[in-house]
Parts: C-alpha cells; structure tokens; sequence
C-alpha cells in the first residue's frame, strides 16, 4: 500500500512558537505530542522568509530566482508575478505518480487578478486570486482555495467556479473541517492521497482570532524575548503578542483534530504527516514586525515528519533550506525527483540512514519587492534583482551582506555568532579588507551561489 501524504504548514509561524521549544509563551499540546512522536529538524530555515517565494520554493524544489518569484504576488507591479505553469510542481508529480491530490487554504502563488481587471468576475480584491481549473492549479485536483486574503474571521474560498464561498467561520477551523471531509471520502479508495493545508493564521492582522482562544492568554504578563527593545514593549505590543498566541493556540487545537482523526481510523503508519511553515514572525524582536529579514525570528520554522512504524522520533541538526522540501517528499513517498529540482533530498535523515554528503550551510535571500524600491531602480538604469540581501546560513552562524532595498543604502557585511549571541545582540560588522578565515569562507560559499543561480547581486567588495 502506497503512503498517503498531509502537509501542514501556517504562515507567519515561527519555530519559537511551539511549546515543546520552550521559547514563546505559547501553549500547543497537540503538536507537543505531535513531536514526541516526529522526527524534527532543529535548523529548517525559509531561504526567503516570505509567503510566494518560499511557497513557490515548496511547490517546485527550486529556489526563488530559479522560477521568477522574487517578491509576494501582489498588485503594483509591472511584472506580473505568479508560480508559471511550465513548472513541475509536487502537485504534478504526485498526480501523474497515481495519487489523489488535494489543496486546502492560501495559495498566494497566482498573479493578482486585479493586475488584469479591475473588477474581476470572482470579486477578488488587491492581492487575491481565483485560481480556475486548469494548469495554474499545478496538479491538486480538489481545490479549496484563495490567493491572499487575511480576513481570518470572515474568509471566502473558491473551488471550481467564480463564485465565492463564504463559511463565517475562523478559516483555520473551516479549512480543517473540509480536510477531514476530504480524508473520509477518499480513505478507503485504491489510489493514495496527498493533501496540502495552509493555514493563513498566526499571520496578521493578529487581532482576528476567536475570543474562544483569546480568552486564554489575555492577562498573561508578557516575557520578551531579550533582542525586544524596551520602546517596544508596550501596552499596545502586549496585546499583539497574547493575540499572536491565541492564534497559534488555535492552529494547535485545528491540527490536533486531524492527527486524531488519523489515529481514530487506523492511518497512522500509511500516513506520512509533515508539520511546518512559510517563515516566522519579528514580533518586536529587533523593534521589527513581520518577516522578511534574515533574524532568527524570521527565517527559522518548524519542520516535523511523521509515519509510525517508520520514521523513529528525535531531533536533527542537518540544515534543511526551502527547495528541499519537494525532493524529500518525494522520496520519502517512493518517488522519483524530477530534474528540476535544485534542493535536497533529506530522506536518509528522515529514516536515519547514514549519509555522506549532509549540508552543513544553506543559501538566504531576499530581493527588493515593493513597487517603490523597484521604481527607484529603475529610474537610476538598475535592476533590483540585484539589491536586497543575501547569506549563508549554519548551525553555528548567520552570515549576510545587505545591499539596501533602497539605492541610497551603503552595503553593510555581517557575522551572528548563533551559539554565543542566541538573540543575535552583538553582531560583527565585518571590514572589506577581512582576512578572518570563517569570512573568507563565507564570501567563497556565497559567490558559489550566486553563480550557480545566476543571481545579479551587486556584490562591490569582492575580491
């Protein structure tokens, strides 16, 4: 019997936010036990902490300049961004591999329809999409979804058709309930299935969470991480923060349902359950909200895999970048990897098997993506493509060279000692002229990349 396949995974959901971490004040029992039953990887990082371009990453194993998603989807552009259809996506794979392939929640991987239509006929508005039936939707055939719409207490879908669906119901808790109506209908069917689940929160606006899950973590004195500055800690940041909770204490209480459901119906050991994220959250750390910054906060995410009877529980420290998702569901699913794929595979890891050729670092990125930045480039006869910021990543360090969103911003070069600054307090603001091997090392690992990818950053110090 083939393994069927459930990929979790919420947006804006740091690592910090599991209770088992014992970082954030978060309260999540499910996905404890979840991961006393799990293999976790320690140091799973998005390589671009933003929802399109690790989404894209997820879907097709490449990373993001390899498929044009240098930036969200989203309105204001003059490029429209979106996941191209030539691309082989899991979904692909999986469909032509004799699988029954299902997509549940944000998507936030098609062009915004209004970049074509002012009123579009599926009334999508700013950043969302209807996706149609058809290639675009990348081999999922059973589709409940949208583009990007953060509007948690009230939000709408679209399956095969224009017209929207409106559940008035918390999306997480609505997209689970179809979840596990999709797993009842085609549970006992010959052919396995593979089901993605995305949900929008702990995303924000953080205030739109049930009372039902506010109410537990609304007088609870706040514990700031140390990288929080004290202007930050405000009235005002407390609220954010207990309502960040509450959402995470939600998206544990919606998860904990479908792991139940499993165990109820016998699916444990042909089910392999993957639990993860796009990318974390600042939440002040830093006097930062959000993403897309290279900080701990923002770039590491959960990642645990499950199947009992196969995957024995514990902990790994192998880095696992965002393009090594696909490869390593595919062969954990028996597959084969297209050659398409620029990530790793990290079955061996999984099933603990030795291996040789384990990666000690892994690549980071981010471009400029707001329709200002890329204008004032190229106003100036330059591409943006070639600013932003980019790193290695390791266990033990967090390397990164900025080169300003903007075209008045001065290159900067830092090193975080991860493991003697943890909050990453103190970095080293390197000079040109370094000769520190770890630099030197470093500056070789990012060259490597960025020729391999072709990626135009405008690197003026090298040497």
């Amino acid at each position: 019997m083939k393994t069927n396949l459930i990929y979790v995974f919420a947006d804006q959901w740091r690592y910090h936010a599991m209770g088992c971490v014992n970082q954030d004040q978060v309260q999540t029992p499910n996905m404890d036990r979840f991961a006393q039953e799990s293999l976790q990887f320690d140091h799973a990082y998005s390589t671009f902490p933003l929802c399109t371009p690790h989404r894209g990453c997820l879907m097709t194993g490449k990373y993001p300049l390899s498929i044009g998603l240098w930036t969200n989807c989203k309105i204001g552009l003059e490029e429209k961004l979106m996941l191209k259809p030539q691309e082989t996506c899991i979904g692909n794979v999986l469909k032509d591999s004799g699988y029954q392939t299902a997509y549940i929640g944000k998507w936030h991987l098609d062009a915004s329809e209004q970049n074509f239509c002012e009123h579009p006929e599926s009334g999508a508005e700013h950043w969302d999409a209807y996706t149609p039936p058809g290639e675009r939707r990348q081999g999922f055939d059973y589709w409940l979804s949208y583009g990007a719409c953060d509007d948690h207490l009230n939000p709408h879908y679209w399956q095969d058709t224009p017209e929207q669906i409106r559940p008035g119901k918390w999306s997480a808790e609505y997209e689970t309930d179809k979840a596990l109506e999709y797993m009842d209908s085609h549970r006992d069917k010959d052919e396995p299935f593979a089901l993605f689940v995305s949900y929008n929160p702990p995303h924000l606006p953080y205030e739109l969470v049930p009372d039902r899950y506010y109410e537990k973590f609304k007088d609870m004195p706040v514990n700031w991480r140390p990288n929080v500055p004290e202007e930050k800690r405000t009235p005002e940041m407390e609220v954010i923060a207990r309502q960040y909770f509450a959402a995470v204490y939600g998206i544990d209480e919606q998860f904990g349902r479908i792991t139940q459901y499993l165990k109820e119906h016998g699916m444990e050991e042909n089910t392999l359950v993957v639990l993860s994220a796009d990318h974390g959250e600042m939440l002040g750390s830093h006097g930062r909200m959000s993403k897309n910054v290279w900080y701990e906060e923002s770039i590491h995410i959960p990642l645990l895999f499950r199947q009992k009877g196969r995957i024995h529980p514990g902990s790994c420290d192998r880095m696992f970048a965002s393009p090594d998702h696909m490869p390593t569901l595919l062969e954990l699913l028996e597959l084969s990897v297209p050659d398409t794929c620029e990530g790793m595979s990290h079955k061996d890891a999984v099933l603990g098997e030795e291996s040789t050729d384990a990666p000690d670092y892994m690549f980071l990125c981010s471009y400029p993506g707001m329709p200002e930045s890329v204008s004032a480039y190229a106003a100036l006869g330059l591409t943006h493509k070639a600013h932003g910021w980019r790193g290695i990543k390791t266990p033990e360090y967090t390397y990164v060279i900025y080169n300003g969103y903007m075209p008045d911003e001065k290159q900067k070069e830092y090193l975080y000692d991860d493991k003697k600054d943890p909050f990453q307090l103190n970095p080293e603001v390197i000079d040109r002229d370094s000769s520190d091997p770890r630099i030197l090392k470093f500056r070789s690992l990012l060259k490597e990349y960025l020729a391999k990818l072709n990626d135009p950053f405008l690197w003026d110090w090298e040497r």
